[in-house]
């Protein structure tokens, strides 16, 4: 089972590959899109309406960003947030953002059937957790949940989750520009099998019989699924990324 690449982690790869000269407008397009009919731009400063991807994108080198990078937070952990309190309450509603390098400006996808649009809005310089910090997490995530799921016999409850815990080494990586690292690709592709684990052991309760056990499992999980977001947030965020 794959997990798609977030909206926003697309848009941050082939983003900041356009605004470093890395990629073509067509290129950005499609990858950005996937398997939306468009996205768009909006709120953008100085545009008077929405914009398109492009020309979206061309407007905020204007405004002087330099690269895009992602945020993906949930309530108690603003990961690759920095505020304000309103940018990162509407980042929360959805789970994702973009954040333009020094431009001070956020990025909030919303969807409208199969059209996203980038409501851009005032955002502050935010601090991160690096590659190597979000990898070191990632697998001592992984091995602590493996464990902890063993203990609860998760072969039982979900003989698909501990399939996939036993064949962590097939990565499903996904498609990135030219100008992200190989490190970053990879980090991001084990953040989503991460997340992915995590969204299939708590899709019901499993075959739980008793409100410990559900608790249980989710304790176990819920760090994993941490892991995953910071190590998905490093791999997307060029504030981090290693040297080239």
């Amino acid at each position: 089972m794959t997990t798609p690449l977030p909206a926003a982690a697309r848009l941050a790869w082939w983003g900041t590959a356009w605004l470093r000269g890395h990629a073509v407008a067509d290129l950005v397009v499609d990858a950005v899109i996937d398997t939306d009919a468009t996205h768009t731009f909006a709120r953008l400063p100085g545009a008077e309406g929405t914009e398109t991807l492009v020309a979206g994108l061309a407007r905020l080198r204007s405004t002087g960003a330099t690269a895009l990078g992602a945020a993906f937070p949930v309530e108690g952990d603003p990961a690759g947030l920095g505020g304000p309190t309103a940018f990162n309450a509407d980042a929360l509603e959805v789970g994702q953002a973009v954040v333009a390098v020094d431009a001070d400006l956020g990025l909030v996808p919303r969807r409208t059937g199969a059209a996203v649009a980038w409501v851009a809005q005032p955002a502050d310089r935010r601090q991160l957790v690096d590659v190597g910090e979000a990898d070191r997490g990632l697998r001592a995530a992984l091995l602590a949940t493996a464990a902890a799921l063993a203990d609860l016999d998760v072969a039982r409850w979900r003989p698909e989750v501990a399939d996939r815990l036993m064949n962590l080494r097939h990565l499903d990586v996904p498609t990135a520009p030219p100008g992200v690292p190989g490190r970053c690709v990879e980090l991001a592709a084990r953040g989503l099998q991460a997340t992915g684990i995590v969204d299939l052991a708590l899709e019901d309760e499993g075959g739980s019989v008793t409100v410990h056990e559900e608790r249980a499992r989710r304790d176990a999980l819920l760090p994993l699924q941490r892991a995953g977001r910071h190590a998905l947030v490093a791999a997307c965020s060029p504030e981090v990324w290693p040297p080239a």
